[in-house]
């Protein structure tokens, strides 16, 4: 669902966790304050960006002192700052700026001042347009805007306002408005709806083409979706309403089509191709090198066919170059990439693992570049020079990620990373280098510069090593990976065991996991928040497991679509088996197992829960589904099918439907104002345990969505959750 596990924009980025080795004098306890105050954070290299002529980089810097914002320009070979392009304290009008991005050219930089939340990834706010040069600045607009993106050649921008469409041409200052009838909770141009941003992930529904005299764009009529409404209590004497469109599974979604506007002509038309769809998606659109022929993916209700498209604005003609199938569904990714005669980078599943493919313009398969049980899991591009291409793989292992080259007819493979854990890279714009992101369980995030064709290290960059220090005076334990025969499967699963263990005792167990379809919580990776959490359970007693079972990614695309049309069957047994397994340990109390879980996990740990009633002793559920029939159409309808066509596969693994089996002790939070999960989700579960006569506990945040944060909010969250373990565990 994006029921992304807890990724907050707002939060402070405490990424974190822990060292193996105990050193002598190592006993201080980890305090929840601590955790939610930042004391563990680590640095980071904030809006990196490779400069065109590939011997730089930029990266976005703050001084604490001055509340100063800067662009600095750095030197891939020294590492050197060269200068300061961009700086908030030599432009009056601006105080500070958030963030940045270039024009193509990188003669402007678009300087974000200001923005407001709106959902997950969109926000309002307002821009300025920095002209390097001239150092001129341009107010994009004085309203509070969205998505303000440059043309190719620097000359214009686009942007959504109001639901509308807009282009500002930057030398006369001209704004034109391209559509008019834009409309709140109805007509939507450019920008996307509550499902598609959720869902698709991606906000910018309209792109320019390469000559920047055209603007591909979508429109979205929710005019049928039904609203969904959510009271806003504040401060004052009465509450608001927060009213939006949400299209709950089986309902209706909007109606989407497909636009063109000339902007010489001034003209806009809408563009068709030549299939007759019935309720469908337009997940993607992206045009070519060729500046009159637009790339476009139409995908059908139940996502398991994806056609991509290739529409010529100039001859209106049409042309399906890649049709896509599967029994249960169909990832839409980022990865489409142009090449320079217009032949295609792809990826697909259609062997079984994610890989990747080059086909022709016209579609015609040329090569299979990747191959073997191993999933590709970034791709980060091709460099034409040296007909080589990039990207992130499990080949090392599906919990451990490293960085490949390799040429484009699948020859000549390369492991660029050698530390086992978590690799990811940035290359620069010519792929003469790359910056590796480096982390482990027991090492926090390293920044490193390699050279692109062998790999080798040129130079550090930035580490943590301050963060390291400071946690050497800490009781932590190691976090143990491993697998668990479960079910058939050897499910991926790591351990954090007190640091005093002792084999001789018993211990009781608390489980943690996710499990929705394609996640991932077992992984070689210096974690978030939560992992201090479970090390501060694990000190006070507790042994903490996390297992990755059926549904979860990167094993294949069996193992995670096994699940299809059943979503809480086989996950739910993973867990319970697994549970009753571990509970036959020696150093485990079999009397005292808990389980948590936080959007899909908390609808998760309901059910094992309920349906794990003689194995679990307790439950803790945040911002759950309790029936699927209350979630969004793109994500449930993937793995469900609609309520209409899959009524058991809904029913038979809601929570919601099985209250009468609680024997535990069940802890249910919700933010009021969420606006994903629904505290509908909560308030029914609710209902149904007090008809049933089931005692509980729960808790609402009054007007937090489904990250329940800010000010002392999640302080709060953590000291109720480990009060309730501590009391029933």
């Amino acid at each position: 669902m994006s029921l992304y596990f807890m990724k907050l924009r707002s939060i402070v980025a405490i990424f974190g966790f822990l060292i193996t080795a105990l050193v002598t004098g190592q006993d201080k306890q980890i305090t929840l304050q601590e955790i939610w105050n930042g004391q563990f954070r680590t640095e980071g290299m904030q809006a990196l960006h490779s400069m065109a002529n590939g011997n730089q980089y930029s990266v976005l810097n703050f001084d604490r002192q001055s509340g100063a914002s800067t662009i600095d320009i750095y030197d891939y070979k020294t590492l050197k700052k060269v200068k300061t392009l961009v700086s908030s304290e030599d432009i009056p009008e601006i105080q500070r700026f958030l963030n940045y991005s270039f024009s193509k050219d990188e003669s402007k930089v678009i300087l974000t001042t200001d923005n407001i939340p709106v959902f997950r990834r969109s926000t309002l706010g307002h821009y300025y347009i920095y002209d390097i040069a001239s150092k001129k600045l341009t107010k994009v607009s004085e309203d509070l805007i969205q998505e303000p993106t440059l043309s190719p050649d620097g000359t214009k921008v686009a942007y959504g306002f109001e639901n509308n469409l807009y282009v500002k041409d930057l030398n006369s200052g001209n704004v034109e408005q391209v559509t008019t009838d834009g409309e709140k909770n109805k007509i939507i141009y450019g920008i996307t709806d509550w499902v598609y941003e959720e869902e698709f992930s991606f906000v910018r529904a309209f792109d320019w083409n390469a000559e920047s005299n055209q603007i591909a764009f979508i429109r979205f009529d929710e005019t049928d979706v039904p609203e969904f409404s959510m009271d806003v209590y504040g401060s004052d004497l009465y509450q608001t309403q927060h009213v939006f469109k949400y299209p709950k599974a089986g309902e209706a979604n909007s109606k989407v089509s497909l636009h063109l506007y000339d902007l010489n002509s001034k003209k806009v038309e809408e563009l068709k191709v030549d299939k007759a769809y019935h309720d469908f998606y337009i997940p993607r659109l992206k045009w070519t090198n060729d500046a009159d022929v637009l790339s476009v993916q139409y995908t059908n209700r139940h996502q398991n066919e994806l056609d991509l498209w290739m529409i010529n604005t100039k001859t209106k003609t049409s042309k399906v170059v890649l049709a896509e199938k599967d029994e249960a569904y169909i990832d839409v990714t980022f990865n489409l990439t142009f090449l320079e005669d217009n032949s295609f980078i792809w990826t697909s599943e259609r062997d079984g693992y994610n890989h990747i493919y080059h086909y022709s313009k016209e579609g015609k398969l040329i090569q299979q570049v990747t191959k073997g049980n191993w999933e590709v899991t970034n791709y980060y591009g091709f460099n034409e020079k040296a007909n080589t291409i990039y990207y992130q793989s499990t080949e090392n292992g599906s919990i451990n990620r490293d960085v490949y080259s390799i040429k484009l007819n699948g020859k000549n493979k390369k492991r660029l990373t050698e530390k086992e854990g978590t690799n990811s890279a940035s290359f620069s714009a010519d792929f003469t280098y790359f910056i590796n992101t480096y982390s482990s369980a027991t090492t926090p995030q390293e920044y490193t510069l390699h050279n692109s064709k062998s790999g080798k290290l040129v130079k550090q960059i930035k580490d943590n090593k301050a963060l390291s220090k400071q946690l050497e005076s800490y009781v932590l334990s190691e976090k143990e990976f491993g697998t668990i025969a479960v079910n058939g499967n050897d499910l991926n699963m790591w351990t954090m065991k007190p640091a005093n263990f002792d084999p001789n005792k018993e211990y009781p167990l608390f489980m943690f996991q996710y499990s929705g379809p394609g996640s991932q919580q077992v992984a070689n990776r210096w974690n978030s928040a939560n992992d201090y959490w479970h090390q501060l359970l694990a000190q006070q007693g507790y042994i903490v497991v996390c297992i990755d079972g059926r549904g979860t990614g990167f094993k294949g695309a069996e193992f995670k679509k096994v699940t299809q049309k059943e979503l809480g069957k086989y996950e739910v047994e993973d867990q319970i088996e697994a549970a009753r397994i571990l509970g036959q340990r020696d150093y485990i109390d079999a009397s005292r197992i808990g389980i948590w879980g936080w959007s899909y996990g908390g609808f998760m740990s309901s059910n094992a829960l309920l349906k794990g009633n003689d194995v679990f002793k307790m439950a803790i559920a945040v911002a759950p589904v309790t029936s699927w029939r209350f979630y969004d159409t793109i994500y449930t309808e993937r793995y469900m099918t609609t309520p209409q066509e899959n009524p058991s596969g809904y029913d038979e693994n809601s929570p919601i439907n099985h209250v009468d089996k609680l024997k535990g002790n069940y802890l249910l939070i919700h933010g009021s104002s969420d606006d994903n999960v629904h505290v509908q989700n909560t308030m029914l579960m609710v209902e149904a345990l007090v008809q049933a006569n089931k005692q509980f506990e729960w808790m609402i945040y009054p007007d937090k969505n489904h990250g329940i944060y800010g000010g002392n909010t999640r302080l709060h969250l953590y000291t109720k959750m480990t009060n309730y373990i501590k009391e029933n565990l």
